[in-house]
């Protein structure tokens, strides 16, 4: 028996899920404010609930809005699949398709945001709450959340489906809130997949969220978060993973997929640690450390960055030049230990035309720390290829430059660029002497042994 706080939006006599699951969810939401009242009886009063969302499609028309805590909203698969890639592709292919639309447990957000109106008003699910304790412990789980498409961004030149614009958010939570968990979702084709202002120990675990614009934004401030064991991948404007503000947040074991405009961007972030995991990017500024970041630790993270294989995806980029930096770190005391890092590019690709890229970037602060890091840097000269689209081209196309490497020679770049408003580094086996780039007067120097 499942019991009166066990709500299946199928089930509830209130509104039709498939047609606007939204005004259901809110009945149920509203249900469950009614029937517990009491904040405390016999040490108890406020159990929350769970809302199921059998596999099937759900027309969200009306925003969700969550005021409650210990409340979980749970589906049965997370239903991902390219839209990017099915957008790309020709219709007479597509018509041959086993499937074409995202499944699982699966919301499609039909809500047009109007002009004028605040971010907010774009979310699928609202969070907010004011008052004491802050609201605690909702949950979001296994259930896919579609944006459907994107649009016209006014700039005349790009195709609608590849704007990563459309004013739509999957869950943005607006208060500050303490032990939230997303785990299990697919998330794609929004503007904003998840954003969280004030967030503390949130896990945002094991999901998949890519094909947004910007897929994972913590603001605000913030502390004691996990971004752990996700699939992830941005548009060229915008941020995979964003943080600002925050202490003590760990970021590890995730896989992010290029396109997105950095992998990981931190803005005034802490004694935070980014850990173990694979970073692939198309453009320079795979990871950016701005507004003074402090010891925070960058370890074992494998960093790659190549050209886009793909044909409908080569005319963009995120607007940096290879001058820029792979890594790009404003700040004091931050440690850079133990990466690899690989940068594999045709010189005909980079930006300025004969300039050397510039691979960790020190731009200001002082006491940094960068040791050990194996920088790969390489050249192979293109080949003509068949320009196709679709699943298995796009597949193919990337699957093959990931695993070329036959063809390689090795690429002159700026291993370690320090500027003079950065002192007082450390620079260690990074780089040989003639790879680094700074005054070594104020910073101190050892250079990766040549053999020879």
């Amino acid at each position: 028996m499942a019991g009166k706080n066990y709500y299946d939006v199928t089930e509830w006599l209130i509104g039709d899920p498939h047609e606007d699951i939204g005004a259901v969810i809110n009945s149920i939401i509203a249900d469950i404010k009614g029937r517990q009242t009491d904040p405390d009886t016999g040490e108890g009063g406020k159990p929350g609930a769970v809302i199921y969302i059998p596999t099937g499609d759900y027309h969200l028309r009306t925003q969700v809005v969550i005021d409650v805590s210990y409340l979980k909203i749970k589906g049965s698969g997370h239903g991902f699949t390219s839209s990017s890639v099915r957008f790309n592709t020709p219709e007479s292919e597509c018509a041959n398709w086993h499937e074409v639309w995202p499944g699982g447990s699966r919301i499609l957000v039909d809500r047009e945001p109007e002009a004028g109106k605040d971010e907010s008003a774009g979310a699928a699910f609202y969070v907010n709450r004011s008052g004491e304790p802050r609201i605690s412990s909702v949950e979001f789980a296994d259930f896919c959340i579609d944006g459907l498409h994107f649009c016209d961004d006014g700039q005349g030149k790009n195709d609608p489906e590849n704007t990563y614009v459309n004013g739509k958010t999957g869950i943005y939570i607006a208060c500050p809130h303490d032990s939230f968990r997303i785990t299990g979702m697919g998330i794609i084709y929004l503007e904003h997949g998840v954003t969280a202002y004030s967030a503390d120990a949130m896990s945002i675990h094991d999901n998949f969220i890519a094909e947004c614009g910007s897929c994972i934004e913590l603001r605000g401030w913030g502390q004691a978060a996990k971004v752990t064991d996700n699939l992830i991948g941005a548009g060229y404007q915008g941020y995979s993973i964003f943080a600002e503000n925050f202490g003590g947040l760990l970021v590890a074991a995730n896989n992010v997929f290029p396109r997105g405009r950095s992998s990981v961007h931190f803005r005034g972030v802490a004694r935070s640690s980014v850990t173990g995991n694979r970073f692939h990017s198309f453009y320079p500024g795979m990871l950016v450390l701005e507004g003074n970041c402090t010891e925070n630790l960058i370890a074992s993270n494998h960093f790659l960055r190549d050209h886009e294989p793909w044909p409908p995806m080569k005319s963009y980029d995120n607007g940096l030049d290879d001058r820029f930096g792979l890594l790009c770190i404003s700040g004091t005391n931050n440690s850079v230990i133990a990466n690899h890092i690989s940068e594999t590019i045709d010189t005909q690709y980079l930006k300025p035309l004969g300039t050397k890229p510039v691979i960790l970037h020190l731009t200001a602060g002082c006491g940094n720390y960068i040791a050990n890091n194996h920088i790969v840097a390489t050249t192979e000269t293109s080949e003509a290829k068949d320009e196709e689209t679709g699943s298995g081209a796009c597949f193919a196309a990337q699957v093959g430059a990931l695993l070329t490497a036959d063809r390689l020679e090795e690429l002159d770049v700026v291993a370690v660029l320090v500027e003079p408003e950065s002192s007082h580094n450390t620079i260690l086996d990074s780089g040989s002497d003639d790879q680094v780039v700074m005054d070594r007067k104020v910073n101190a120097f050892r250079a990766t042994p040549s053999i020879g």
